[in-house]
């Protein structure tokens, strides 16, 4: 049986991981339900890029892993779930803090879940602002990723 921890054990497991934890990433929640999270990056001599602002590289590791974590717990274990695709748009200097909301509604994952139904694979895609302390957007990510429900299990509601 795979190791399937809560929201809470998932969060400070996360936190631990040496590559968050170098580049200054924080996952502030997970909801229980596994339908939001919310990351905070601080600016920091470790992830500012020679403008003296925020990496580009560590503002798209910030938002990388969690549609596909919260997807994954909210669909169960029928499903496979994988990113396949990611892009970033930066819409201006990041500094400071920053901020990504991930939230999974009930109308994604019922499209989700039907258009897996009978096994074919699916790839949303998911959309998340990276904001500063005053709510703008400094960065928007866009992740597509492959679902599929798995052979032989049958389509949930």
């Amino acid at each position: 049986m795979a190791f399937t921890p809560s929201a809470r054990t998932l969060k400070r497991l996360i936190n631990l991981w040496p590559p968050f934890l170098g580049a200054g990433i924080r996952v502030l929640h997970i909801s229980d339900d596994f339908r939001q999270a919310e990351v905070m990056l601080k600016l920091g001599l470790s992830n500012r890029n020679y403008v003296g602002v925020h990496f580009g590289g560590s503002l798209y590791a910030m938002t990388d892993p969690f549609y596909m974590l919260l997807l994954m717990r909210s669909l169960g274990p029928d499903y496979v779930v994988w990113d396949k695709a990611g892009h970033i748009d930066y819409l201006q200097p990041g500094r400071g803090r920053v901020y990504a909301r991930f939230t999974l509604d009930d109308a994604t994952l019922a499209t989700i879940r039907a258009a897996t139904a009978h096994g074919d694979k699916y790839l949303p895609e998911l959309t998340v602002d990276v904001v500063d302390e005053h709510g703008q957007v400094v960065a928007q990510v866009r992740k597509t990723l492959y679902v599929r429900r798995k052979p032989g299990k049958p389509a949930s509601a």
